[in-house]
């Protein structure tokens, strides 16, 4: 049996790499969908899809692609409490069904909690992640940052590292670097009008459902998400990329000509989602630029989640994300 580490058991350029490699099936892709309604036309239509990539295998949503890459990352992670955030994640090279993904994560960082009296003791540990496929090609590239408890709950361990290397901008070279030279003239659509600065409430809320199913589909090894009883809140925690999903989902509703989400500046999670939330986004461009026949759009998305009466404060409304992104939209 692998011993699972706790918080002091992790020292910077701690490699965890030794993880299953995953081959994308059009069942994994039809799960995804089913769990989460996407309206992305790439991946929806394969006539469409063709002929804009000139790939005949399926278009693969990112938002599954993303989720798969961090479940390679929890045997690292399977004590958490929580992720905390994600920076700098950039889909350098799409992904269609059939790729296989391999993905290496290290450790880059450790930073324990404030101790605080009869609060156990836990800590932060940033990762940096690199997804490939089966050509050696980068896929994704990005640094995320789950909380875990100490096995000594008394514990001070000192660690206090600068976690400003996560960074929290990219610059738009590497963004237009990773856009897919692509015949974006196939969609055969107006061009959508984004007003820099004008928030969009999308209406249809989603209510969470199949949490674990998700957990067991990628492969996500913490434990929170499956047993009640490793949750520091009494009950199974839902995977922070299902509410993430989530909101990909209702961006899609908020521009119809959604291509894909490109890259996140940041993703933060501001409070716990649990299983029958019912969560809403608020969607405002903050830039657009034309760039090679499509919109490279910077996105600032807060989702809210509803829990009436069951709620853990006295709102009825929890804000749980804070998703800084860059689409493309046609």
């Amino acid at each position: 049996m692998i011993e699972v580490p706790w918080f002091e058991d992790f020292s910077v350029g701690d490699d965890f790499s030794d993880v299953p490699s995953i081959t994308i099936t059009e069942g994994m892709t039809a799960i995804h969908q089913a769990m989460f309604g996407d309206r992305q036309q790439l991946t929806l239509d394969q006539e469409l899809s063709c002929a804009v990539t000139g790939e005949s295998r399926g278009l693969v949503n990112t938002s599954l692609v993303c989720n798969l890459a961090i479940g390679q990352t929890t045997i690292a992670s399977q004590r958490v409490m929580g992720n905390l955030f994600y920076r700098g994640l950039v889909l350098r090279n799409p992904v269609f069904v059939g790729d296989t993904l391999t993905t290496s994560t290290k450790v880059v960082g450790l930073r324990q909690n404030k101790i605080k009296p009869g609060r156990p003791s836990s800590g932060m540990v940033a990762l940096e992640i690199h997804t490939t496929n089966q050509n050696g090609d980068t896929v994704l590239h990005f640094w995320r940052c789950p909380m875990i408890p100490c096995k000594d709950s008394e514990i001070d361990t000192g660690q206090a590292d600068d976690f400003s290397l996560m960074p929290e901008d990219i610059a738009d070279a590497n963004l237009i670097d990773s856009i897919p030279n692509w015949n974006f003239s196939a969609f055969n659509t107006t061009a959508s009008c984004i007003i820099v600065g004008a928030t969009i409430d999308v209406e249809p809320r989603d209510t969470v459902t199949m949490a674990p199913e998700l957990v067991r589909l990628t492969q996500n090894l913490a434990m929170t998400h499956t047993d009640a009883g490793r949750s520091v809140y009494g009950k199974r925690l839902v995977y922070g990329g299902h509410t993430i999903s989530i909101a990909a989902a209702q961006l899609g509703r908020a521009f119809p000509n959604l291509v894909g989400v490109l890259a996140w500046y940041h993703c933060d999670h501001t409070a716990p989602v649990f299983e029958q939330d019912i969560l809403y986004s608020r969607c405002t461009p903050e830039k657009v630029e034309s760039v090679n026949g499509v919109q490279l759009v910077r996105l600032h998305v807060e989702t809210y989640a509803d829990r009436g009466s069951e709620a853990p404060t006295s709102d009825s409304e929890v804000k749980v994300l804070d998703w800084s992104l860059a689409a493309l939209v046609v």
